[in-house]
Order: C-alpha cells, then structure tokens, then sequence
C-alpha cells in the first residue's frame, strides 16, 4: 500500500499508547485486558487492505470501502488461532468498526460505556497520528493514488484532493471534538508526565501542515508539487504513476 502501510499502522499504534496513557492519568483508568485491545485494534484497524492468497492483482487499496470489514474477519480468526478470550472479539468488533469513516460513530452499537471510551480512543488515534506526521502533505499525494485505483473520493487530481483536505480537518476536528469526546487533550497529560513539558506535540504538528497546506493550495496547480519536499515523496509518487496524470 503506498499510503497505509506498515509506517501509517505504527504512526497509530503509538499514538494510540500514548493517548492511553493520558486518558489513565487523567482519572479515567484503564483495565489490563482493555490495553491490550487498544493495542490490538491500532495493529489490526487497517489490516483488511491486506491481500490474501488469489488476491495478487492491485495494491489492496481496492479494499478502501470494504478494508475494515475484512479487518474485523482477520481479528475474529486471530482471536481463535492465538486462543484470546472469545469475548475479545466482540469488543475489538465495534472498537476497529470505530475507525470506518464511512459509517457514523452514532450508529456503532457499542455494548457499553468503557467499550465505546476505548472506540473513542482508536478513533482519535487514527486521526491524530496519521495527520500529526510531519511528511503528511507528502503522503497526501500516496493517498491520492490509493484513492485512484479504488475510484473512491471523486478526486479529478492530486491537487483536488489537497485542497479539500483543508474541509477534511474541519469536519475531523468536528469529530474529534464532538463524538470522540475531545479526547486527543489528554496527551498533553501524556506529555506533561513523560517529558515534563505542557505541550500537546500531535495537535500542534496538524495544526503547523494544516497551516501550510494553506500555503500550498493559495498558489496555482503548478506550483503544488514544488512546495512539498519531504522525505522525497514526491519523486516516489512519480514513479508509481505517469507525472502527467499526477497533474
């Protein structure tokens, strides 16, 4: 997968630690058996784009609106085949389905009140720790031809999808606010506690490509591709698809 890849899964899963960490010392303290799903779900939340046996044409990204469903396939046999508590895979269900941006987190029936906290928790991390990378505006362009191949999104080009990025935070700081209870505040507490600093490091990295997005998309179609320069993804998307269609 060019933009979910094993680094996206890790950007998550330490995020998702991170934040439970925070949520904990806040108050709000978390069982041993509900790490260990956090863990779990932040692993497995885009495991479905991976390809099975007869499955060798494409990336995967042709899975993109059906990913989390084979996800939650995949976790269900994991939990028998490594003998988890079989109530595990009930909850780890609704926590990754958390994580499908298709489907509205209103209408997830979560079991109970700490299951959906923890659906809260996965969901924010999603969120948080792919945006907060600091090659983010980059990926965008990796994202873009996911998107392509999956003829999801509508997107005429890169450039269409960098610009209505911009409309994509503000219904994610929506939903960070609104359904996933504002949760992404405690990792100042994270870091507060683990680098005696008051700072919230993920908000503040969106916040700074967010910015500069806006920097990018103020300029012409042209200009887009010069300005972002990180970690040589550009060039990388380049090679995966004719430079005239990435136009």
């Amino acid at each position: 997968m060019p933009y979910h890849d094993l680094s996206h899964t890790l950007d998550v899963f330490l995020c998702a630690v991170r934040l439970m960490h925070g949520v904990h010392i806040s108050g709000t303290r978390l069982a041993d058996n509900e790490i260990t799903m956090i863990m779990m779900a932040a692993l497995m939340h885009d495991i479905g784009f991976v390809q099975l046996h007869g499955e060798e044409t494409g990336t995967g990204a042709q899975y993109t609106e059906t990913h989390v469903k084979r996800g939650i396939e995949f976790m269900r046999r994991y939990i028998v085949d490594q003998r988890f508590p079989p109530d595990f895979a009930t909850s780890l269900g609704v926590i990754i389905q958390s994580t499908n941006y298709l489907l509205p987190f209103s209408a997830i029936d979560f079991p109970d009140e700490r299951t959906r906290l923890l659906g809260q928790i996965i969901a924010t991390a999603d969120l948080v720790g792919q945006m907060s990378d600091r090659a983010y505006l980059e990926k965008l362009l990796l994202l873009y031809l996911e998107f392509k191949e999956a003829h999801f999104g509508g997107y005429q080009n890169v450039h269409d999808l960098l610009s209505k990025t911009q409309k994509f935070y503000g219904i994610t700081r929506q939903k960070l606010d609104g359904d996933f209870g504002g949760l992404y505040a405690d990792l100042t507490l994270h870091f507060k506690d683990w680098f005696g600093v008051e700072n919230n490091y993920y908000m503040e990295s969106i916040e700074k490509n967010i910015d500069y997005l806006s920097k990018v998309t103020s300029l012409s179609d042209e200009e887009h591709l010069s300005m972002l320069r990180r970690a040589g993804i550009v060039e990388k998307a380049e090679t995966l698809i004719a430079p005239e269609r990435l136009e």
